[in-house]
């Protein structure tokens, strides 16, 4: 059995433990409430975006715009979004574990794989995989600016056109709600009405019908970029707030086990010592005894 001193030692250490995860769980509630904000006040931008150009993309030849040209798929660019930092479960490694089964599929078709990494965790973990990383973004979930979509946006594109790559994938964690954010895949290159809008659309009836005005190739020509941009930093706003949710809900987690190992200790404790005090009455008797004798 431990000794009483080891076994006050624990219970010290996990005391100041589930301080430091309590702390931690207040913190990234805080942070939970701005990073949620921020990502509500843009999905409707985001998902609207998506919709003006699917509508203008049914309307124009596809083949005029090289941002919509469909080819045989030989190599595929996934843009891989994660956090900067742990400690928020099993948050990151859901993501990459997800990048890794997608590549692997991929490969198994005869398809090339390229990585475009946004966020240090992903970076790290797939800098050191079988498949190329071709661009990252690191230190920038923190403060999320549209710079650092645009730069990760404009080397998709360029490889792209260049036809580097025939498809661009974007994977990120999507935010549910404060216990479930989900590993979602969206393609954005080529693209495609059918590919726009997704889960988020509805059939709310008849739509309307817009009057553009210049004419739809000259807008489409400026917002196609415009649109992968702005899919990107959804993509980051998204995995942000999954990010504070999964970490707030480790937190919990880790300090609701202290509380857990704390009671078994102290159980351990109280038993140590009530076990030194029956030794010591033991021994006061016998030794009493002794001197009766």
């Amino acid at each position: 059995m431990p000794s009483l001193k080891d076994i006050k030692l624990k219970i010290n250490g996990i005391k100041k433990t589930q301080q430091i995860t309590k702390a931690m769980n207040m913190v990234a509630a805080a942070k939970l409430r701005g990073a949620q904000e921020n990502m509500e006040n843009f999905r409707p931008y985001a998902e609207k975006f998506a919709a003006v150009i699917g509508d203008l993309g049914g309307s124009v030849n596809p083949n005029s715009f090289p941002l919509m040209a469909i080819r045989p798929v030989k190599k595929v660019l996934a843009i891989v979004v994660t956090a900067d930092r742990g400690l928020c479960g099993a948050f990151n490694a859901n993501i990459i574990n997800a990048a890794e089964k997608f590549a692997k599929a991929q490969a198994e078709e005869g398809k090339e794989v390229k990585f475009a990494c946004i966020g240090k965790k992903g970076f790290h973990y797939l800098r050191k995989s079988a498949f190329e990383v071709v661009a990252h973004a690191i230190d920038c979930m923190a403060y999320i600016q549209m710079q650092d979509a645009k730069r990760i946006g404009k080397v998709a594109i360029d490889m792209f056109l260049e036809e580097q790559v025939d498809q661009v994938q974007l994977l990120y964690g999507r935010f549910i709600n404060v216990v479930t954010q989900k590993p979602t895949f969206k393609r954005l290159l080529p693209i495609s009405k059918e590919g726009l809008g997704g889960e988020e659309a509805e059939d709310n009836g008849p739509k309307p019908t817009y009057i553009y005005e210049p004419e739809p190739e000259r807008i489409l020509n400026n917002l196609m970029p415009m649109y992968v941009n702005v899919q990107i930093m959804a993509a980051m706003l998204e995995t942000a707030a999954s990010e504070q949710a999964a970490r707030m809900t480790a937190m919990d987690n880790a300090t609701r086990a202290c509380e857990d190992m704390l009671h078994t200790l102290t159980l351990s404790f109280n038993k140590a010592r009530q076990a030194a005090i029956t030794k010591e009455l033991m021994d006061i008797v016998g030794g009493a005894e002794a001197l009766k004798g």
